[in-house]
């Protein structure tokens, strides 16, 4: 026995490191096994929380008289002024519950979510002013060869004033043809309108000056299949893209479509003759009233 005891290691010391590890560890294991029980008690109870939330709704929807899904069709209804088939509009009978502040009928507050119809029109002007405003320093810091652009009142963003000249190897090379753009409150989503102003003779360009090419059409399908929507009024169009659309109208006229159909006619028959003549006459007098 004494030789036993000899042999036998004395007990290590616990240094104040170790004693620490061991507590930390210990209180590791309880908080796992505090969390463990936890969510195994919350896995237990979400099957009875969903079965008594949908007794809830089933409550509810009994109370009122019809489903969650009804109530909102006729909320919908509502807004139109559709009645109750019980005989009152829904959200009026006594113990309906009123319409969706959404869904609410004609005459009730709007949504705090959406802006009323008049205050959106105003945005929508806002963001085309400021649109008009960028495209006009734009052109003014890098011009464009062939056009200049400019406001016909300093205080209308939607009127402007331009300035053509017409292209060389053309029969209007050397005419200086002056031309509105009056923009809508809604631009880009709708193309301007365009009239020159200058006297001119092309069978794109009716009588009184408007300007009839596919790009300042509205936008969508033609009905009478005559232009792609493509070919149309695009959002992604500037007034540059506009100008250089009629600057290459005035070089390559399209005759299948004309709005002046006395020019087209000469354009197509004797163009040049009696055409040519026209074009001339107006060259000259877009020179003599070109600084007006």
């Amino acid at each position: 026995m004494a030789a036993e005891a000899r042999l036998t290691p004395p007990p290590r010391p616990i240094s104040p490191l170790n004693m620490a590890a061991r507590k930390g560890r210990r209180r590791r294991g309880v908080r796992l096994r505090a969390a463990a029980r936890s969510a195994a008690k919350f896995l237990a109870g979400g099957g009875r929380r969903r079965r008594r939330r949908r007794r809830r709704r089933r409550r509810a929807a009994r109370s009122h008289g019809r489903s969650p899904l009804a109530g909102t069709l006729r909320a919908v209804a509502a807004a139109g002024a559709e009645p109750d088939p019980r005989g009152a509009p829904c959200g009026r009978a006594e113990g309906h519950s009123p319409p969706p502040r959404a869904l609410a009928a004609p005459g009730a507050a709007p949504s705090p979510g959406l802006p009323p119809r008049a205050e959106r029109g105003r945005m929508t002007e806002l963001q085309s002013a400021l649109l008009l405003r960028r495209q006009l320093a734009e052109l003014n810091k890098n011009p464009v060869e062939g056009f200049s652009a400019g406001l016909i009142d300093d205080n209308d963003l939607y009127r402007w004033e331009v300035l053509i000249i017409g292209p060389p190897d053309t029969l209007y090379e050397g005419g200086v043809f002056k031309a509105h753009l009056t923009f809508p409150k809604d631009y880009p989503l709708r193309p301007p309108k365009m009239k020159f102003i200058t006297e001119i003779w092309h069978p794109n360009v009716d009588k009184n000056g408007d300007v009839c090419i596919s790009i300042l059409h509205e936008p969508g399908e033609d009905k009478y299949g005559y232009e792609k929507p493509e070919e149309r009024w695009l959002p992604i169009h500037t007034v540059e893209t506009i100008m250089i659309s009629v600057i290459s109208m005035l070089a390559d006229p399209n005759g299948d479509s004309p709005a002046n159909v006395d020019a087209a006619k000469e354009w197509r028959e004797d163009r040049n003759g009696e055409f040519k003549r026209k074009v001339a006459r107006c060259v000259r007098k877009s020179q003599e009233t070109a600084f007006e």
